[in-house]
């Protein structure tokens, strides 16, 4: 057995099932092992960057760590914008960079940079595989083993907080035999990695007597919260206490957005309205609150906040935490979830005139297709379990806020990392992880434009995964921003509009349907899931809406 092998018959036990990237000289030895593999999968993609993005969603969508590799130079900066999307949006990923043989590492050859320098801001951690005491990893972790470093890696992206870890490969240690002593299994202790810290002792009674002394107390979960065992929780704590909500955008579905109490995603389209529910609250109960979505600054003022998370708050913070319970969330949850009822003045009346009228003001007058005409289509067609992957642009906030889900981990898209790109690749990642469910992706022009070689990955794959695409032949977020700050519009035209020409037969082989009004979508989704692979709807919507939803201060 070699180190290669070696590695993949750790990452297969590790629960790994498919491996993302591209080929190239140094990534071979790692390759051969994965084709003699029969548990995990090598899966070719058209550009590192999508492999990232891939490894992004199999993490967040399974809790076992995705697993992306490149070559060295190009390959690997291409990963790290899908190595990036793991850092900020909390996903435990392992990326590998495969280079030349150690003899040649440090000097000035073809393609060849610091891969640790490169990774080090990106990763919980970076290390090269095979490197001894004198040339050791800068990371101050000193000589370590091909299994150790495969073990360290595994366990530490998925230890709270999540994240990617970076290893590096030489393609001299690949091949290299391994020796009897690296064949040990990985630590099997993923899921005790990945548990919580003891929670707060005093939570529960810190937060009911801030309940005793508010009239309007409000909760916020965020990020964090998508990661505790035990949302209904939470939501029993709502009940009990008559508590309206907001969440974040990756929130989205881990508490029911059907629910009567909840009063939509906060920072997205239509925020004001959503910002003025927040401001009448004089308590907020921010529960799994990751600032890397939204800063406090942005949405919480000076009312008093409980920061109930894994993690404190962040030095220099300008918000008025009145109680900050770090710790275990699950345990925390518990508590609060026993709480006998505190009474406030809200009034469930007032909820349901902001649920109506938010849901008016994000569907303003047009007259013709709009992005929120597709979204409400998509949401009365695919089933409740259905998982949406949508991309970054003007359309994240229109989905953001207008997409209804009661189930976690439907909506799935970047926040923290927002790199255009990202929802083709995570759909048919999506896809794999989960082959049994019907999965969507709902992205911008741009966006598509950026990924459209992804197609084939889909093809080769035959994942049966529609993309809609909304045309509206601009780039609209930017073109929004203009708008608001008194610029012309510039650089934000993709061409075509407003008359956007009909789309082509195929893309690498892949049929594309065009529609212009909602009917014609009904029909062409109908034609979309009947087919066994991979399909593309050029949704052509006009991109006026945009000015009134996303920016309506």
């Amino acid at each position: 057995m070699n180190n290669a092998e070696l590695i993949v018959g750790m990452l297969e036990r590790a629960g790994v099932r498919w491996v993302f990237g591209v080929p190239s000289g140094p990534v071979l030895p790692l390759i051969e092992a994965l084709r003699r593999s029969t548990g995990v999968d090598y899966v070719l993609t058209a550009s590192e960057t999508s492999a990232g993005f891939m490894a992004e969603a199999v993490g967040r969508l399974t809790g076992v760590p995705g697993v992306c590799v490149s070559t060295v130079g190009p390959g690997a900066t291409n990963l790290a914008t899908g190595v990036g999307g793991a850092w900020l949006d909390r996903s435990p990923v392992l990326a590998i960079t495969c280079t030349y043989a150690r003899a040649k590492l440090g000097r000035r050859t073809q393609m060849l940079i610091d891969h640790q320098a490169l990774f080090a801001p990106l990763t919980k951690g970076s290390a090269r595989l095979g490197d001894g005491p004198e040339d050791g990893p800068k990371d101050g972790l000193g000589e370590r083993g091909v299994a150790e470093g495969i073990a360290w890696a595994l366990t530490l992206a998925v230890t709270e907080p999540p994240g990617p870890v970076h290893l590096e490969l030489p393609e001299d240690v690949a091949l290299a035999e391994a020796s009897s002593a690296e064949g040990r299994r990985p630590r099997p202790e993923h899921a005790d990695a990945a548990r919580q810290p003891a929670p707060p002792a005093d939570a529960a009674a810190e937060v009911r007597r801030l309940l005793e002394a508010a009239e309007r107390p409000l909760v916020v979960a965020g990020l964090t919260f998508t990661r505790s065992a035990a949302p209904g929780r939470l939501l029993r704590f709502i009940e009990t206490q008559r508590l309206p909500f907001v969440t974040t955008m990756h929130a989205k579905g881990f508490l029911p957005e059907s629910h009567p109490a909840c009063l939509g995603v906060m920072g997205r389209a239509r925020r004001t309205d959503v910002q003025r529910m927040i401001d009448r609250a004089d308590l907020l109960i921010a529960v799994g609150f990751d600032p890397v979505e939204i800063d406090y600054e942005e949405w919480a003022g000076q009312t008093p906040v409980v920061h109930l998370s894994t993690e404190p708050v962040q030095p220099g913070t300008d918000a008025n935490v009145v109680y900050e319970g770090v710790g275990g969330l699950d345990a925390t949850l518990d508590a609060l979830a026993a709480l006998d009822p505190v009474p406030n003045r809200w009034d469930a009346a007032e909820w349901s005139a902001h649920r109506e009228a938010l849901a008016s003001a994000l569907r303003p007058p047009t007259a013709s297709m709009a992005a929120y005409h597709v979204i409400d289509v998509l949401r009365d067609v695919l089933p409740a379990d259905a998982i949406l992957t949508y991309d970054v642009g003007a359309h994240t906030h229109q989905i953001a806020a207008q997409w209804s889900t009661d189930l976690p981990h439907t909506a799935v898209s970047t926040n923290g990392w927002s790199s255009m790109g990202y929802g083709m690749p995570a759909a048919y990642a999506a896809k794999l992880a989960h082959p049994e469910r019907t999965v969507l992706a709902l992205i911008g022009d741009g966006c598509f434009q950026m990924t459209v070689g992804e197609l084939a990955t889909a093809a080769r794959l035959g994942l049966e995964v529609p993309t809609v695409v909304l045309n509206d032949g601009w780039l609209g977020l930017m073109k929004v921003k203009q708008e608001r700050l008194g610029y012309g519009s510039s650089a934000a035209l993709l061409g075509g509009a407003p008359e956007l020409p009909e789309p082509p037969a195929h893309y690498f082989g892949v049929p594309v349907r065009g529609v212009r009004d909602e009917a014609a979508l009904r029909s062409a989704l109908e034609w979309a899931f009947d087919r066994d692979g991979p399909s593309v709807i050029e949704a052509f919507i006009d991109v006026g809406p945009y000015s009134e939803t996303v920016f309506d201060q």
